[in-house]
């Protein structure tokens, strides 16, 4: 049994799983959905908040962690847990995803990527080694590997080359020395060609890693698409490691995914949306549907957001309100808001894990299909 992490499975349906994975910081229940704090804070909340939430894990990102507050900062406090009082469990993406994302990416090659700081053009290098380093200095309970993510769709051969590089990346990372408290988990890739999936798939699997993730997903497809092609992948992920979809994504999704095996998800969805004066709610209409704050009618709803919420903000003001708040720019509006999302997804994941258990999955999953085509475009930054 691997010290740093424990997984075992409690109940299944299908392909859904209930679990327990347990790091040093926290046990935690799975499926679960982890708020992300790109920064080492989840946007309009205190890490206090968030854990009353129920939270029990948070996602923080290593290129952005390590450009700022920097690895000097993060050391002298002890890591990121005692920098931003977050007590739980804590895992880090690699940076990968941001670092080729940048417009201003001077070189890649087998050895790693060298890019320019969106914050001040100093040019950085990231090895898979060095990103380890980070992610040890930050302390996370759970690190990815550096891998190659090109943007999609992308020429098969610029494919290829990504694959082989990232398994490449994936061993050196491997070698790395790490903290005693912390897991390494390896992303495969491969777009939506189900058989480079697998074959990416294989290759992590013969190295042998603590988790599994997903990643090159959300970036475009469809939602259906997505579906199909997790469907058609997650079996072939370890049954006995937790597997991990990348940046998604909606209620619907993480309806559809859990059927199909996954068991942690991550996204940006529940606070962007938020901030952007978008909620999530059931309704008579649907499960997971989304109402937007500023729409003029609701300047007259007095009602609670979602009737029976539980939530801080559901129990204490109006839609009327939060509509005033945020027009006015008031930034109690957005953390009301972000309130709310967060308890929506997180009440989600509780709801999953019942229907798992009560073999139920199936009703809960056709709930969410006929909204899914509402969810499908949402709004982005």
């Amino acid at each position: 049994m691997n010290e740093r992490l424990k997984f075992e499975i409690q109940a299944e349906s299908g392909a859904a799983r209930v679990g327990v994975l347990e790091t040093t910081h926290s046990a935690l229940e799975t499926p679960v959905f982890m708020p992300v704090g790109t920064a080492g804070v989840v946007k309009a909340m205190t890490a206090g908040q968030v854990e009353e939430l129920g939270a029990q894990i948070i996602l923080g990102n290593t290129y952005h962690l390590y450009l700022r507050p920097g690895l000097e900062v993060l050391e002298g406090a002890g890591g990121l847990h005692g920098f931003s009082g977050w007590r739980r469990s804590l895992l880090t993406d690699s940076g990968g995803f941001q670092a080729f994302s940048l417009k201003k990416l001077r070189k890649l090659d087998d050895d790693g990527v060298e890019f320019r700081s969106h914050l001040d053009g100093s040019a950085h290098v990231f090895t898979p080694e060095k990103v380890m380093e980070i992610q040890g200095v930050i302390g996370s309970d759970i690190a990815m590997v550096l891998d190659d993510c090109p943007g999609m769709p992308c020429e098969p051969e610029r494919l290829d080359a990504a694959l082989r590089r990232s398994t490449l990346w994936a061993e050196r990372a491997k070698r790395c020395i790490r903290p005693s408290h912390q897991s390494l988990f390896a992303i495969g890739q491969g777009g939506l060609d189900i058989a480079r999936r697998l074959a990416h798939l294989r290759s992590l699997v013969e190295i042998g890693f603590d988790g599994y993730a997903l990643g090159g997903l959300s970036v475009g497809e469809t939602p259906p698409e997505m579906h199909a092609c997790v469907r058609e992948v997650a079996p072939a992920m370890p049954r006995e490691k937790p597997r991990y979809l990348m940046g998604v994504g909606t209620p619907w999704d993480l309806v559809e995914c859990v059927a199909a095996g996954i068991d942690m998800f991550d996204c940006v969805l529940p606070t962007r949306t938020a901030r952007m004066g978008t909620v999530y709610t059931d309704d008579a209409g649907g499960r997971g549907r989304r109402l937007s704050i500023k729409r003029a009618e609701v300047r007259f709803d007095h009602g609670p957001i979602q009737e029976g919420c539980e939530c801080l903000t559901c129990r204490t003001v109006s839609r009327a309100y939060l509509r005033h708040l945020y027009v006015s720019n008031e930034i109690t509006g957005m953390v009301l808001l972000t309130l709310h999302n967060l308890h929506y997804y997180l009440r989600l994941m509780e709801e999953i894990r019942r229907a798992i258990r009560g073999g139920t999955m199936e009703e809960l999953l056709e709930a969410y299909r006929r909204t899914g085509t509402d969810l499908a475009a949402e709004p982005t930054d």
